[in-house]
């Protein structure tokens, strides 16, 4: 199954009991699609093609600006004006060529999400606007994949995992976005990344933390964070943990849903 360039390249994954061939082999079979090759998705990305993720979507319909390259480091100056997916496709290419990377230069809508998502095994999001986000989440339970989805503001960062298609232990349904986050704050109440600033250090921080996990949900060890909420103060270099469970009001997985399709998104 491994070549011998391959075994060398993951030896010190396949030496770690929690991880050994077996999850290096499901590493390799396992297909991640990426919503966003930014700020999050940039070291997702890197860190994921690095552990040897067999397929890698990357969705982002955008392209590099200067600006960008303060956090955004799978792109480079010579990238500017480039499309986000075909430089991070290369930079995939040139750190693993073992791994396929499949660029979706798309804007992720209603009208393609389902499509998209439905390809790969588990999703996600490094989007930068709530509207992706509630989209992203309600996609990904529609289709039943499970979904890590991060966020970060000027000096914090949040993270997550969605398995809301599936129950927990006690046959309660897991939580969904929305039993999280209900409502989407009003527009305007978040500054946006141009007008309040980002941290480039910090993005960098949540996208390996977001590669993580996805990388544990794949393996499956340890502890994940299933109807947990990880919080990072990079102010005071904090971590804390917020418990969140499923909300048999949510218009998602209630015994009468109020959302059975995207066509409520715009």
């Amino acid at each position: 199954m491994f070549s011998a360039e391959e075994l060398e390249r993951y030896a010190r994954h396949i030496v770690l009991h929690e991880v050994g061939g077996p999850g290096q082999a499901a590493l390799k079979r396992a297909r991640v699609l990426v919503i966003g090759a930014g700020g999050l998705g940039a070291p997702a990305i890197l860190y994921l093609a690095a552990a040897g993720v067999g397929a890698i979507g990357i969705v982002d319909n955008d392209t590099v600006a200067l600006s960008n390259l303060q956090r955004q480091v799978i792109h480079a100056t010579p990238d500017i004006g480039v499309l986000k997916v075909d430089s991070a496709a290369s930079a995939v290419r040139r750190l693993n060529p073992h791994v396929k990377v499949e660029p979706h230069a798309v804007r992720l809508v209603a009208a393609n999400a389902l499509d998209l998502i439905e390809r790969y095994d588990i999703i996600a999001d490094g989007s930068d606007n709530f509207a992706t986000r509630y989209l992203v989440s309600d996609a990904c339970f529609l289709a039943g994949k499970p979904l890590v989805t991060g966020a970060v503001g000027v000096f914090d960062g949040t993270l997550t995992t969605l398995r809301a298609h599936e129950r927990g232990r006690d046959g309660t349904p897991n939580p969904t976005f929305r039993c999280l986050f209900p409502e989407p704050p009003p527009p305007g109440a978040v500054p946006a990344c141009a007008e309040a600033g980002i941290l480039g250090a910090l993005t960098g921080v949540l996208g390996s933390l977001m590669a993580l996990e996805i990388i544990r949900e794949i393996v499956g060890f340890g502890e994940g964070l299933v109807g947990r909420l990880l919080m990072l103060d990079a102010r005071s270099m904090r971590f804390e943990t917020l418990v969140y469970g499923w909300d048999p009001a949510n218009p998602l997985s209630a015994e009468h849903p109020a959302i059975r399709d995207l066509s409520g998104h715009a």
